[in-house]
């Protein structure tokens, strides 16, 4: 696929606007707004297959959420994600790239660690490349519960990033994400976090195009807002991309 869009790393947080082939094995180590550690094994993260040459389908599975408290730890929801390249170019000719994505979420959770309804999320997202080291992203989303508006409400998240190409190996990120909330409990209200990470892709000359190869991650995302419903998120993540 290198050979009609930009070769980048897929962002920790930010959608990735690229088709991919991989299966991402990710977890995070979180801080509720009342200080109580969570874990969550999967972190919303799963596989992907590109099933023609602009269209994408992703599956994400349950995580599995550790509340270390009195709520009680369960399975997360099911998704299903498809990704339309729009347009496109890489190295040689733009080195940009532009992604219509749309997913949809399964109220499959357990013990209130879902969401109450299904929910459509459809997303915007694009980036070019400034050099032969620095690359631009963005996205623009929204997340549309089927149902109980009044108490799930909705949202529009944006991200914005900038990736560092610093070594053959080694790609350095910082990215912005921003939610903002309409209707349910949390109406009128922003959280904005900021997230350094870095990437370290296992990749040998010798190996054919046809190789899998690895990339090793880790990011952190830090509350910038006086309102977040969680703080200081550890993300480490390997990602087998094919």
């Amino acid at each position: 696929m290198n050979d009609v869009q930009p070769s980048w790393a897929t962002p920790i947080v930010e959608p990735d606007p690229r088709l991919v082939q991989y299966e991402r094995f990710s977890f995070s180590s979180e801080f509720t707004a009342a200080g109580t550690h969570t874990m969550n094994y999967g972190n919303g993260r799963g596989g992907g297959i590109i099933g023609w040459r602009r269209v994408e389908v992703d599956v994400v599975q349950p995580a599995y959420i550790q509340h270390n408290s009195s709520a009680a730890d369960g399975f997360g929801d099911t998704s299903l994600l498809m990704k339309y390249r729009i347009a496109s170019g890489n190295a040689n000719h733009g080195n940009y790239i532009a992604t219509a994505i749309l997913s949809h979420c399964f109220a499959t959770g357990s013990a209130k660690n879902g969401a109450l309804t299904d929910s459509w999320t459809p997303t915007l997202a694009g980036g070019i490349g400034v050099g032969k080291r620095i690359v631009l992203e963005s996205t623009l989303g929204s997340t549309l519960p089927t149902g109980k508006i009044a108490t799930q409400g909705r949202t529009i998240v944006w991200n914005a990033m900038v990736e560092f190409h610093a070594t053959p190996h080694v790609w350095l990120e910082l990215e912005d994400n921003s939610t903002f909330y309409f209707a349910g409990s949390h109406d009128g209200k922003m959280q904005n976090f900021v997230t350094p990470g870095a990437f370290y892709i296992l990749k040998r000359k010798e190996w054919k195009p046809t190789h899998p190869y690895f990339v090793f991650d880790v990011g952190m995302q830090m509350a910038t807002s006086g309102f977040h419903t969680y703080n200081h998120n550890l993300i480490p993540e390997m990602r087998i991309l094919f």
